[in-house]
């Protein structure tokens, strides 16, 4: 059996990076990795072939070659998807799907032939043993939660490596909150779910042995879920195996309690860790309370996030507009909190209601839903009807965005971060590209765009105050380039 692994292709988007990845020459940010661990779980005899087309193009002689073609996507890759799809029926081939777009709109895609819901360790081995005896069904789900210590390590050799920017690991499923507007929960459970220690170390072995030497992105939704786990077990193996070894940092998302806990965030840091994403969501209590984000409510939320930044890791923010509490103050004070805080990388969106979360079923019964979400965080659309009045939330997010990633204001909030960052003490050496990117960088934001002075002005700032940032300022200049296209091209 000749299997065809298809990721469909991510439009232009905040977290794409697409304009910041010219920079360095890199074609997408992350590889596929639920693909790759599907492709582990298929029968070892079968020949597999990825095609990630975020990396090349999916071509008539990758068709011909397939007998099965199995496609995984997120919500945002939606249009692809159906693209891809209607190319695989034209050529014959039977379409397996899964992922969390076709766990959550699967009756919206007729022409697939099967769909392997939920997670893939509990509803691929049925399908394929159905498969091999001539009567696989169309639809196999679970509401179960599979044990993660079975879950195979991911094919990396399936991917050609040197088209991505980072890499990525998987250590643990679940989430211990409940979050109103999150699906977290609803896919993969509130009790957190990890992988040992060791698995992860073989996973890491294996992408160092493919020469990985660069960013890896544990893709947890909150690593920090069982920190007993963590603490004990996985920061202190991290810890020893990165002994020795030089050129990998980790990033990865948690909740804002990590800044409870000095001792993790140091073992965090000495363990590679330099950057975190946290969902903060509002300032305003009201809204934290309304959508049940508890771990959040009662706080100092710019000192919590001060505090994990003096740690050494930095805070990319997730931050939500359009909640039923919030009142036409909530632009300004957005605004000032991402300033203030220092989140460079701060992504505001307006709410959406995911389906399988409490909210979309909250609003589905007052008759408050508009459709599905696009996926896309940050392209001023909703699939919910406000209670603020839909036109004065538009203008007033458009006017959020619109200053938080003006050159100005946007350099600043770099500034202010770089202030305060205390950067673990993590050796990275530079390969070429990323030293042609400060060369790209001088050219594209220092004489070519119109907004050069602030460019200049943060490159000798860094180059005189904090030297050793040096390299992360001009990071974070070429990202404000990227927000910039992608807010031009989506809300303006």
């Amino acid at each position: 059996m000749n299997a065809l692994l298809i990721y469909p292709e991510f439009p232009d988007t905040f977290w794409s990076f697409k304009h910041a990845l010219n920079f360095i020459r890199k074609k997408a940010s992350l590889p596929p990795l639920g693909l790759l661990t599907v492709a582990a779980m298929l029968p070892s005899e079968w020949d597999k072939r990825l095609v990630d087309l975020n990396v090349r193009k999916l071509t008539d002689k990758d068709l011909e070659w397939a007998d099965i073609a199995l496609v995984s996507a997120m919500v945002v890759q939606r249009e692809s998807t159906q693209q891809v799809i209607a190319r695989c029926k034209a050529a014959g081939l039977k379409v397996v799907a899964g992922g969390p777009l076709f766990t959550a709109e699967y009756d919206q895609f007729k022409e697939v032939d099967h769909f392997i819901l939920n997670e893939a360790e509990l509803t691929l081995p049925p399908f394929l043993r159905d498969l091999e005896q001539g009567c696989a069904k169309r639809i196999y789900s679970s509401t179960e939660f599979p044990d993660l210590r079975q879950t195979p390590a991911p094919l990396w050799e399936l991917a050609d490596l040197k088209h991505y920017a980072t890499m990525a690991i998987q250590y643990s499923r679940g989430c211990p909150f409940d979050c109103e507007f999150c699906n977290i929960t609803a896919l993969l459970g509130h009790r957190p779910r990890v992988k040992t220690a060791e698995q992860i170390i073989r996973e890491l072995d294996g992408l160092y042995r493919l020469g990985w030497r660069g960013i890896i992105f544990f893709v947890d939704d909150n690593l920090i879920g069982n920190k007993r786990h963590l603490k004990e077990s996985l920061l202190p193996t991290l810890i020893e195996w990165r002994k020795g070894k030089v050129g990998f940092v980790f990033n990865t998302e948690v909740s804002i309690n990590l800044a409870d806990d000095q001792e993790l965030m140091d073992l965090m840091a000495e363990a590679g860790f330099d950057t975190v994403f946290i969902g903060v969501e509002t300032p305003d209590n009201d809204g934290l309370a309304e959508c049940n984000k508890k771990q959040n409510q009662r706080r100092d939320l710019v000192e919590d996030v001060k505090r994990i930044q003096r740690s050494g890791l930095q805070v990319q923010g997730g931050f939500i507009i359009g909640f039923d509490s919030d009142t036409p103050s909530i632009f300004q004070r957005q605004i000032e909190f991402i300033q203030k805080s220092g989140i460079v990388t701060a992504m505001v969106g307006l709410l959406q209601a995911p389906i399988g979360t409490r909210l979309y079923d909250r609003l589905a019964r007052e008759g408050r839903l508009l459709g599905f979400m696009t996926g896309d965080n940050v392209d001023g659309t909703t699939n919910i009807i406000p209670k603020m009045n839909i036109e004065l939330l538009r203008r007033g997010y458009k006017t959020v965005i619109n200053t938080l990633y003006a050159p100005k204001n946007y350099y600043a909030r770099v500034i202010t971060f770089l202030k305060e960052y205390k950067p673990p003490k993590i050796t990275v050496p530079l390969d070429f590209q990323h030293g042609m990117a400060l060369f790209r960088s001088i050219l594209r934001l220092g004489i070519l765009d119109r907004e050069r002075i602030h460019y200049w002005k943060l490159f000798f700032w860094t180059l005189f105050r904090r030297p050793r940032l040096f390299p992360l300022a001009i990071t974070f200049a070429i990202y404000g380039y990227h927000f910039r296209q992608v807010m031009d091209s989506h809300i303006l």
